[in-house]
């Protein structure tokens, strides 16, 4: 039997581990942040990306439930507010749905979610397919993506800000809004992973669900990608 790797190792190795598989290294973000995509392009990722915004809150509240402590369905449930919002017109759906308008998108068109990518749908479903049918421990080891969400959300606004000024820079507003809430959540869960995943093969299997998870983003904006390829600019 392998032995547990310490708490150190184990962050250590899922952020290797996520790090080489993050989307920011995809050709479509990477032309994004290059300034190289046209109005449509933009437009096309910002309609298709709304429906995997659409699927956090629904896998969060899957989380939940499959969680008896308490004290830490208080540790997550924010997540849900936080997307949904306290009242309507608040949280990071309301957000997304901001900068639809901001880059051009009729609001109601994008919210019923009538243009998505098949690709992009079966992807972010595939996530909450994923969160469902594992273990508590790894659907929240999955979200460990947001390790790396700030770094990527920083990069996006100050690329948008430079090499697309026809986006009212208000309406970056989600953006802003997950460098810090990202990285607080990350710790979050980071710190509940470590503390429960106590044999190697809990651990073996959060680093699974983490490179699964960065499959899934990847696959979603490959689809993407197919339906707003670079040759359209």
């Amino acid at each position: 039997m392998t032995n547990p790797m310490s708490a150190e190792a184990l962050v250590q190795r899922l952020r290797d581990e996520g790090a080489r598989r993050y989307h920011d290294h995809h050709a479509f973000h990477v032309r994004m942040h290059a300034g190289e995509l046209t109005r449509e392009q933009i437009q096309g990722w910002v309609r298709n990306r709304y429906y995997y915004q659409t699927r956090i809150p629904i896998k969060d509240a899957i989380i939940l439930s499959k969680s008896e402590d308490a004290a830490f369905r208080r540790l997550w449930i924010h997540r849900i507010v936080d997307h949904d919002g306290a009242r309507e017109g608040e949280g990071g759906l309301a957000l997304w749905l901001r900068l639809a308008e901001g880059v051009g998108l009729d609001r109601g068109e994008v919210e019923r979610c009538e243009r998505v990518e098949p690709g992009v749908r079966f992807a972010c479903d595939a996530y909450v397919q994923l969160v469902r049918e594992r273990s508590l421990l790894e659907a929240v080891a999955s979200s460990l993506t947001e390790f790396f969400a700030p770094d990527i959300m920083s990069k996006r606004v100050l690329a948008w800000e430079q090499h697309y000024p026809w986006v009212d820079r208000a309406m970056l507003d989600y953006f802003r809004s997950r460098v810090t809430r990202a990285r607080a959540d990350s710790h979050e869960a980071i710190d509940w992973v470590t503390s429960h995943a106590v044999t190697r093969e809990q651990q073996d299997a959060c680093v699974a669900a983490l490179i699964r998870k960065c499959e899934i983003l990847w696959a979603m904006l490959d689809a993407i990608d197919r339906a707003h390829p670079a040759s359209a600019g």
